[in-house]
C-alpha cells in the first residue's frame, strides 16, 4: 500500500540556513494492506519526519513515497484530495489538534465542508454517530463539549473517528498514546487493533516504546539518526535482535523481576552524528575500524529480517544477500 524508496530529508539549520541537517537518510520500507508497522527509535531519530512526509506535510529532499503505486509528490487538486480521503494522521498531543474556543466536534464539520458538502444534515449526523460508536464513544457524552471538558483519550478517539468518516485505508499514528494515562493507553491500542481487524486498516505506528510496538505490530522498523538499522517481523526483531542498537533498546526496558541497570549494551550517551561510516559506531560497544569509514548495507539474516551492521559478515549469517 505505502512504500518508501530511498527517502531522504535534509533541513537547513543554523544562521541563514548555513548548515544541513540530514534527518532521514535513504530510508526504504513498505506497509502492506491491513498491516501494522511500528517505526521505533529514540527522540531525534527521524520518526515524525517520516510520518509528516507520508502525510505530505513536508516534502522529501530525495527518494519517492508511493501510495498504491503512485508517487504522492505528483498528486494535485482532486487527486490530492482523494489521497487525503485514504490517508490521515493522528498525533501525539490531542489537545493541540483542537481550537479551545470551539467545541470539539467542530472537527467533523470541517470534514463535511471539505469532503462531503452535498451530504444532508440528517445523513451526516448518522455517519458521525456511527463513527463515534466505532471508536467506543457515546455521542451524547462528547458532542457539544469543549476540548477542556473531555479527556485526552476521548479527544484521541474523536480524531480517529474523524479519520473513519473519510473511510481511510492508511493511518499514521504518531506517538498517539504517549500523553495518555496508563488506563487509557490500552483502550486506544485495542481500538487500533480492532480497526485493523475489522476494516483492514493499515497503520504506521510511530513510537519510542518497544512494548507498545510489540503489542500492536506485525513488523518493526528500527531507526537511528535517520537510518534504518534493523527491520523485519516483530517476533524476529524482538526475539532475536542482531543490531547492537536494537539490543540496547531491548535491554533498557525496565522489568519488574529485576533491578534495572542502565548502560548494559552501548548506552554511552548521545554522541555527535558521524559524517561517514556507521551512524551508530560512536556508541557501539564493539565497533570495527571499518565502521568509522564505511556505511553498512542492510542484509537479510533470515527471511524478511534485515540488519545493517558490519559484524553480520563474520557470523553464521555471513552469506546474507545485500539489499538496496
Amino acid at each position: 500500500m505505502v512504500e518508501l524508496e530511498r527517502v531522504t530529508k535534509v533541513y537547513r539549520v543554523g544562521t541563514f540556513g548555513g548548515r544541513a541537517l540530514k534527518a532521514v537518510d535513504e530510508v526504504s520500507f513498505e506497509i502492506a494492506d491491513g498491516e501494522v508497522v511500528s517505526l521505533i527509535g529514540e527522540s531525534g531519530s527521524g520518526k515524525t519526519t517520516i510520518g509528516r512526509m507520508i502525510l505530505r506535510l513536508i516534502p522529501p529532499t530525495s527518494g519517492r513515497i508511493l501510495f498504491s503505486g503512485m508517487d504522492i509528490s505528483t498528486l494535485k487538486g482532486k487527486a490530492l484530495k482523494d489521497y487525503y480521503r485514504s490517508v490521515q494522521g493522528v498525533f501525539q498531543d490531542p489537545f493541540s489538534s483542537y481550537n479551545p474556543i470551539f467545541k470539539a466536534d467542530r472537527v467533523f464539520r470541517v470534514v463535511r465542508q471539505e469532503f462531503f458538502p452535498n451530504v444532508e444534515e440528517g445523513e451526516w449526523g448518522k455517519r458521525v454517530e456511527g463513527a463515534l460508536r466505532a471508536v467506543g464513544l457515546a455521542p451524547g457524552e462528547v458532542l457539544g463539549k469543549y476540548p477542556h471538558q473531555l479527556s485526552g483519550g476521548q479527544l484521541q478517539r474523536l480524531l480517529i473517528a474523524r479519520a473513519l468518516l473519510l473511510d481511510i485505508r492508511f493511518l499514521v499514528a504518531d506517538e498517539v498514546i504517549s500523553m495518555l494515562d496508563a488506563s487509557t493507553r490500552i483502550d486506544v491500542l485495542n481500538l487500533l487493533a480492532e480497526l485493523k481487524g475489522e476494516r483492514g486498516l493499515s497503520i504506521l505506528f510511530i513510537t519510542h516504546d518497544l512494548a507498545l510496538g510489540h503489542y500492536l505490530s506485525d513488523r518493526a522498523v528500527i531507526l537511528y539518526r535517520g537510518c534504518v538499522v534493523e527491520r523485519g517481523p516483530i517476533d524476529r526483531v524482538f526475539g532475536k535482535p542482531y543490531h547492537p542498537y536494537t539490543r540496547m533498546l531491548l535491554s533498557s526496558v525496565p522489568r519488574l523481576d529485576r533491578k534495572w541497570e542502565e548502560g548494559k549494551v552501548g548506552l554511552k550517551g548521545q554522541q555527535a552524528a558521524p559524517t561517514k561510516g556507521c551512524v551508530y559506531h560512536a556508541r557501539c560497544p564493539f565497533p570495527y575500524e571499518s565502521c568509522k569509514g564505511e556505511r553498512p548495507h542492510l542484509v537479510e539474516v533470515e527471511p524478511g529480517h534485515l540488519v545493517a551492521c558490519h559484524r553480520i559478515g563474520e557470523t553464521e549469517v555471513g552469506k546474507c544477500r545485500r539489499q538496496g
